[in-house]
């Protein structure tokens, strides 16, 4: 048996991990908390996404929550477990939430996030650190730090002026209010939002449609789309350039064009 067999089958406390079809669903599996992060969730988000970073057959990462809920933050009333943890000063702590928010964000695959219920704190700088993000109804969005005594984390000091620009993020920041998926829609945080009912089937009608794209080329998109606002104009080009030569090495061009000629879908493979 494969190592890459023997991973995808294992066992975790804290989250579910589900692959289907090039698709793998990663799911906070702490309902009690409302998928409240703890420190086994946090080692075990980054063995995961460190994981499916070096997994070609994983395709596109649905990050969703159990129980109807996506994620209530960081668990403070389990601040002091370090339960699987060799350290206890919360400055390591804050590492290990930042080594997890860098692997989501390094994932070359196109990740979309599945927003039932609350989606607060570093629960909602998580969705919003997606690719997509898909809202169910009952989405509830709130950077909750400042109510809690504390400044903003998961990213979402980066992440919120990119989305909604810098007086709105302020906005969010200081007065941390719960939002609903219209109002998140409205803003600019989500892509989408969808009836309660319909968003499994959306969000898996997305996943499909970009299983069905080449994966390497989409890679260097999101590469180039994440790095536009740091690099000048000039240097976007050269990026573009190097990225159409990577893409242009791969089987997958070439398999589009001959599909194209021969008016019948493209089959591709990423190599």
């Amino acid at each position: 048996m494969s190592a890459e067999t023997d991973s995808s089958t294992k066992k975790y406390e804290t989250i579910l991990v589900d692959r289907s079809d090039g698709v793998v669903t990663v799911t906070f599996n702490r309902p009690e908390r409302k998928n409240a992060v703890n420190g086994r969730m946090w080692i075990e988000l980054h063995e995961v996404f460190t994981d499916i970073y070096n997994r070609s057959s994983d395709r596109v990462v649905v990050l969703t929550g159990a129980g109807g809920e996506f994620c209530s933050g960081a668990d403070l009333v389990a601040m002091g477990d370090n339960a699987g943890r060799s350290h206890s000063h919360s400055y390591y702590s804050m590492r290990e939430v930042t080594s997890v928010i860098m692997a989501l964000s390094r994932l070359p695959q196109p990740t979309i996030a599945k927003v039932r219920g609350v989606a607060v704190g570093v629960g909602c700088n998580m969705a919003l650190g997606c690719d997509l993000v898909v809202a169910g109804e009952s989405a509830r969005f709130a950077e909750i730090f400042s109510k809690r005594g504390m400044s903003l984390d998961g990213g979402g000091s980066w992440i919120l002026p990119r989305r909604v620009g810098l007086h709105r993020a302020k906005e969010l920041a200081f007065f941390a209010d719960l939002i609903d998926a219209r109002e998140a829609d409205r803003m600019g945080l989500v892509n989408r939002v969808v009836p309660e009912a319909e968003l499994d089937s959306f969000v898996a009608d997305w996943a499909a449609r970009l299983i069905a794209l080449p994966p390497i080329a989409l890679a260097q998109s999101k590469r180039l789309l994440n790095n536009a606002m740091n690099v000048t104009f000039e240097e976007a080009l050269d990026d573009e350039g190097v990225a159409q030569s990577v893409n242009f090495s791969t089987k997958d061009t070439p398999e589009a064009i001959a599909a194209w000629v021969e008016k019948r879908p493209p089959v591709f493979k990423g190599r």
